[in-house]
């Protein structure tokens, strides 16, 4: 995360998400905060869908959220190798959603395929399903990837190259699975199956008012002193990274 203070807007935002997260998860995904005291970085645990080259698989990405979140897009980096044309060969993931809202005709993306602050976790997450089984082929990240995906559409999957590497990808990752203990969805029936979070987990225990702490209330207090004061400041929430 940026060494920018959080706003105190981007902690309940992604406090409420991740609430919600755990308590209607979305279908083929789990969340998990990568340590118990920071909001701003997540684990996600993505299963393959079934009936796709990804079934079965099992892969996991960090996702960073900025301090002035959500004006700003979070980012989502694959932990697990991925054979993708709009994943970077260091995993980062290159997707419309995850743009900032500033206008590039070069990119070929219509403002409105960018971020823009309604978007949510739950909305990113569902782009990143539909991405990985209708890949954008027009501005790859992974070039090859791209040009193989292509020939393995165009001949209605006669070239298995692509095939090949993504479902071997997809029986690796299910391999790490099962010795973590995790049960991956095979059947499109378990695949929709929305887990209900138990009270035990160590998840649904967080209590959400720890993400307020005094340092932060402070903050929000001196940025009103200064303001009773006279003294101009900036409450837009957005610092430079």
């Amino acid at each position: 995360m940026s060494n920018t203070v959080p706003t105190s807007s981007a902690l309940r935002a992604l406090a409420l998400e991740y609430k919600s997260l755990q308590e209607e998860p979305v279908e083929g995904f789990r969340v998990k905060l990568l340590g118990d005291d920071n909001l701003f970085e997540w684990e996600v645990a993505i299963f393959g869908p079934p009936d796709t080259l990804y079934q079965g698989g099992y892969f996991k990405a960090h996702m960073k959220f900025p301090p002035d979140y959500p004006y700003s897009p979070p980012t989502i980096r694959f932990l697990t190798k991925v054979w993708h044309p709009n994943v970077y060969e260091n995993g980062d993931l290159c997707i419309s959603i995850l743009h900032p809202p500033v206008d590039d005709p070069q990119s070929g993306e219509l403002p409105c395929e960018r971020w823009n602050p309604t978007q949510s976790v739950r909305t990113v997450l569902l782009s990143v399903i539909s991405l990985l089984n209708e890949p954008n082929t027009y501005s790859p990240a992974n070039v090859d990837a791209s040009v193989m995906y292509r020939r393995w559409r165009e001949s209605k999957g006669k070239d298995k190259e692509y095939e090949n590497i993504i479902r071997k990808q997809a029986q690796v990752a299910r391999m790490e699975a099962e010795k973590e203990g995790i049960v991956v969805p095979l059947t499109l029936e378990d695949y929709c199956i929305k887990t209900q979070v138990k009270s035990s987990t160590q998840e649904s225990q967080l209590d959400m008012t720890d993400f307020y702490d005094d340092d932060y209330d402070d903050l929000d207090t001196d940025s009103e002193g200064e303001l009773e004061g006279g003294e101009d400041a900036d409450d837009s929430g957005n610092g430079e990274s």
